[in-house]
């Protein structure tokens, strides 16, 4: 029984990550995977925990080798999944959430059209960039790239199966949480799981 694979993406400042790190901590079956990335750790971050940090040659070594589910540039650096640890936790039977923007989404949607596709977004443009602001991880110029990003992946909503609006952050948890476990109750996911209650043998 191979488990669940969930696509996450927002705009920078969603509250994408909140979200689903909160998700992960009240769900012991939902697995995160880390990303590898170009970009350098921000305060806080540690390696193998939010990203594995690469340098741009190691990056593109391994997408040579044929590592990566997906990957895509975004504000200027790389990011990609590992193909490796999807398929290791998902022959585990552990459900997966891939935390990636657009491009990376559509990329997976092609290599595995059953995964569930879920895009946060702010209440509004204002309220996001109020976020950004408020974070203090980046210069007026970069908030502003940040924005204009913001509306071209907004663009993209409609490619999803499911949109969470981050106005309340316990709402919009209980949405994600809601939107997993319906996932989980698909006939096929019901079918795999418990083979047992579908034997028709006597």
């Amino acid at each position: 029984m191979h488990g669940l694979l969930f696509i996450v993406s927002a705009p920078s400042g969603a509250g994408k990550s909140s979200l689903v790190n909160a998700g992960i901590a009240g769900d012991p079956n939902l697995e995160l995977s880390i990303s590898y990335t170009t970009r350098a750790p921000r305060p806080g971050e540690a390696d193998g925990r939010e990203y594995h940090f690469v340098d741009g040659a190691a990056f593109m070594r391994m997408l040579e080798a044929g590592e990566f589910l997906e990957s895509a540039e975004v504000h200027g650096n790389l990011y990609a999944t590992s193909q490796r640890q999807i398929e290791r936790a998902r022959a585990a039977g552990r459900d997966v959430v891939l935390e990636i923007d657009w491009q990376g989404a559509q990329q997976v949607r092609r290599a595995f059209p059953d995964a569930v596709s879920i895009f946060i977004a702010a209440p509004s443009i204002a309220e996001l960039r109020a976020r950004l602001v408020k974070r203090g991880l980046d210069s007026p110029a970069v908030i502003e790239r940040r924005l204009e990003a913001a509306v071209d992946e907004m663009s993209h909503v409609a490619e999803f199966d499911y949109v969470i609006i981050n106005k309340d952050f316990d709402e919009a948890l209980k949405d994600l949480s809601a939107i997993v476990r319906a996932s989980r109750l698909r006939l096929a996911q019901q079918c795999a799981r418990h083979p047992e209650v579908f034997d028709a043998r006597v």
